[in-house]
């Protein structure tokens, strides 16, 4: 994350005047680091995403807390099928705020919360899996099963 940051403020001082945000073929990674990445390109107070079970203990929203940075600066992310999880998270939070335009093909469609539960008490027991939630993105799309459209679809190789 750190370098995406110190990336942002070499582009800025240079006086970049668009961005493309490659996240095709991006399987994801952690919540917190898609929860990051969008921070900083959004302004302050944005609803990145959120989470809904039956639970209420999974539920949560993640909001924007930064100053985003190259405001003003055109943006288009890129995703295609091998777009999941957290690139998912990241497409949907900044089409969504309208600080991207999406280009390429519909995503993979993870968006699931999943809670591991242990099959007994011993170290490195089998566990299961269980999908405990979803991921909505701010204007209350379902990732889960059914992707990011983009603005604009095209085939890319």
């Amino acid at each position: 994350m750190e370098e995406v940051v110190e990336e942002h403020k070499e582009l800025d001082k240079e006086g970049i005047k668009a961005v493309v945000l490659d996240l095709r073929w991006n399987p994801g990674g952690l919540l917190t680091s898609a929860i990051g990445i969008s921070d900083l390109f959004l302004d302050k107070g944005k609803l990145i995403v959120e989470t809904r079970g039956r639970n209420k203990e999974v539920e949560m929203q993640a909001n924007s807390t930064s100053r985003q940075f190259l405001s003003g600066v055109p943006m288009v992310i890129l995703i295609n099928k091998g777009s999941a999880s957290g690139s998912e998270i990241v497409a949907g939070a900044l089409r969504d705020n309208y600080r991207a335009v999406l280009v390429g093909t519909t995503s993979f469609g993870k968006g699931s919360v999943q809670s591991v539960l242990p099959l007994s008490r011993e170290e490195n027991a089998p566990g299961i899996r269980l999908t405990t939630a979803r991921y909505y993105t701010a204007s209350q799309r379902v990732i889960q099963d059914n992707g990011i459209e983009p603005d604009v679809k095209i085939e890319m190789s």
